[in-house]
Protein backbone atom coordinates (compact mmCIF):
# COMPACT_ATOMS: atom_id res chain seq x y z
CA UNK A 1 0.00 0.00 0.00
CA UNK A 2 1.27 3.40 -0.81
CA UNK A 3 1.30 6.34 1.91
CA UNK A 4 -1.06 9.09 1.04
CA UNK A 5 -0.17 12.79 0.08
CA UNK A 6 -0.91 15.70 2.22
CA UNK A 7 -1.57 18.60 0.73
CA UNK A 8 -1.69 20.33 3.44
CA UNK A 9 -0.98 20.01 6.87
CA UNK A 10 -2.50 20.81 10.35
CA UNK A 11 -0.24 24.17 10.34
CA UNK A 12 -1.09 25.46 6.75
CA UNK A 13 -4.75 24.76 7.18
CA UNK A 14 -5.19 26.57 10.33
CA UNK A 15 -3.10 29.45 9.04
CA UNK A 16 -5.05 29.26 5.60
CA UNK A 17 -8.32 29.57 6.95
CA UNK A 18 -7.42 32.86 9.53
CA UNK A 19 -5.78 34.47 6.26
CA UNK A 20 -8.67 33.71 4.40
CA UNK A 21 -10.68 34.79 7.40
CA UNK A 22 -8.86 38.05 7.96
CA UNK A 23 -9.71 39.10 4.22
CA UNK A 24 -6.48 37.63 2.57
CA UNK A 25 -7.44 36.91 -1.12
CA UNK A 26 -7.36 33.49 -2.26
CA UNK A 27 -5.04 34.09 -5.14
CA UNK A 28 -2.06 35.81 -2.10
CA UNK A 29 -2.52 32.48 0.00
CA UNK A 30 -2.25 30.08 -3.10
CA UNK A 31 0.88 32.05 -3.91
CA UNK A 32 2.27 31.73 -0.08
CA UNK A 33 1.58 27.99 -0.37
CA UNK A 34 3.01 27.46 -3.42
CA UNK A 35 -0.77 25.99 -4.70
CA UNK A 36 -2.88 26.85 -7.41
CA UNK A 37 -6.01 28.65 -6.67
CA UNK A 38 -8.14 25.98 -6.95
CA UNK A 39 -6.38 23.93 -4.75
CA UNK A 40 -6.63 26.61 -2.39
CA UNK A 41 -10.64 27.23 -2.94
CA UNK A 42 -11.44 23.52 -2.58
CA UNK A 43 -9.39 23.40 0.55
CA UNK A 44 -11.59 26.64 2.33
CA UNK A 45 -14.30 25.06 0.64
CA UNK A 46 -14.02 21.51 2.60
CA UNK A 47 -13.13 23.74 5.95
CA UNK A 48 -16.54 24.90 5.23
CA UNK A 49 -14.87 29.13 5.10
CA UNK A 50 -14.92 29.92 1.70
CA UNK A 51 -17.26 31.96 0.24
CA UNK A 52 -18.21 32.21 -3.70
CA UNK A 53 -18.26 35.98 -5.34
CA UNK A 54 -21.46 36.84 -5.70
CA UNK A 55 -21.90 38.63 -9.31
CA UNK A 56 -24.38 41.36 -10.63
CA UNK A 57 -25.39 42.89 -13.54
CA UNK A 58 -24.24 46.22 -15.22
CA UNK A 59 -26.95 47.72 -13.41
CA UNK A 60 -25.85 46.22 -9.74
CA UNK A 61 -28.79 43.46 -9.76
CA UNK A 62 -27.83 39.80 -8.73
CA UNK A 63 -27.64 37.87 -12.00
CA UNK A 64 -30.45 35.72 -12.71
CA UNK A 65 -30.23 32.79 -15.13
CA UNK A 66 -33.04 32.60 -18.44
CA UNK A 67 -34.45 29.27 -16.87
CA UNK A 68 -35.07 30.89 -13.61
CA UNK A 69 -37.03 33.37 -14.99
CA UNK A 70 -39.00 31.15 -17.43
CA UNK A 71 -39.64 28.46 -14.66
CA UNK A 72 -40.88 31.29 -12.70
CA UNK A 73 -43.14 32.27 -15.61
CA UNK A 74 -44.38 28.82 -16.30
CA UNK A 75 -45.22 27.92 -12.44
CA UNK A 76 -47.02 31.50 -12.71
CA UNK A 77 -49.46 30.67 -15.24
CA UNK A 78 -49.29 27.08 -14.65
CA UNK A 79 -47.38 25.68 -17.67
CA UNK A 80 -46.46 22.66 -18.12
CA UNK A 81 -42.40 21.47 -18.40
CA UNK A 82 -42.62 21.88 -22.24
CA UNK A 83 -43.63 25.16 -22.08
CA UNK A 84 -41.29 26.26 -19.90
CA UNK A 85 -38.72 24.74 -21.76
CA UNK A 86 -40.26 26.61 -24.94
CA UNK A 87 -40.02 30.05 -22.73
CA UNK A 88 -36.69 29.70 -22.35
CA UNK A 89 -35.85 30.51 -26.24
CA UNK A 90 -37.12 33.53 -25.75
CA UNK A 91 -35.14 36.75 -25.05
CA UNK A 92 -34.19 37.29 -21.32
CA UNK A 93 -34.91 41.17 -21.41
CA UNK A 94 -38.72 40.35 -22.41
CA UNK A 95 -38.68 37.00 -20.32
CA UNK A 96 -37.66 39.35 -17.40
CA UNK A 97 -40.39 42.20 -18.45
CA UNK A 98 -43.40 39.41 -18.54
CA UNK A 99 -42.10 38.17 -15.38
CA UNK A 100 -42.11 41.53 -13.51
CA UNK A 101 -45.35 41.91 -14.95
CA UNK A 102 -46.68 38.92 -13.21
CA UNK A 103 -44.54 39.53 -9.68
CA UNK A 104 -46.61 43.25 -10.04
CA UNK A 105 -50.31 42.10 -10.61
CA UNK A 106 -49.70 39.61 -7.86
CA UNK A 107 -49.30 42.07 -5.39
Amino acid sequence: MTAKTVNYTPEQTVQMVADYQAGVTVEAIANTLGKTVRSVVAKLSREKVYQAKTYTTKTGEAVVKKDEVADYIAQALGLGEADAESLTKANKTALKAIADFIKAEKT
